[in-house]
Order: C-alpha cells, then sequence, then structure tokens
C-alpha cells in the first residue's frame, strides 16, 4: 500500500521573495563558476574555490535583487507594453 503524499506550496505572498531568491542562486551559480574557471582555468582545486565564490556572490545577489527589483520593474514598465487587465 503506497500513499503518495502531496507537497505543499508556500502561499503566493511569497513569490515576491522566493522569486529573486531562485534567480540569485542560480545566476551566482552560473556567473561565478564561469568566473573562476576564466581566472584560474581548469585545476584541482577550482570546485572548492568555485563554491567559496558562489557562497560569497550569493549572499550579494539576493539582497542586491530584493533592492532593485521595483527599480527593474518600473524600467520594464516604461520599456514594455503590458498586457490589459
Amino acid at each position: 500500500m503506497t500513499t503518495t503524499r502531496k507537497r505543499g506550496k508556500l502561499p503566493a505572498r511569497y513569490a515576491a521573495i522566493v522569486s529573486p531568491l531562485v534567480l540569485s542562486l542560480l545566476m551566482t551559480f552560473i556567473v561565478s563558476f564561469i568566473s573562476t574557471l576564466k581566472s584560474l582555468g581548469p585545476q584541482p582545486n577550482l570546485p572548492s574555490v568555485w563554491l567559496t565564490a558562489w557562497g560569497l556572490s550569493r549572499l550579494v545577489a539576493f539582497p542586491t535583487l530584493l533592492l532593485v527589483l521595483p527599480a527593474v520593474r518600473r524600467i520594464v514598465g516604461w520599456l514594455c507594453e503590458l498586457p490589459a487587465r
């Protein structure tokens, strides 16, 4: 007998925090790897150095996104025609 348990979701009000959090995690993960690889080249300690750089950049990126996201939304609204509601 197997029971499937449905994963609960966060309420919609958390989307304004979760979206920049996920974006900062993914972007810093990729960008820090490229930057670290370009700086050091392939070497045995690359994963260690990269994950350290990623952790630091993630700490900076998330609060930065929270601060600049309202301005970005205004700029996008100025540049793009938004659909009628």
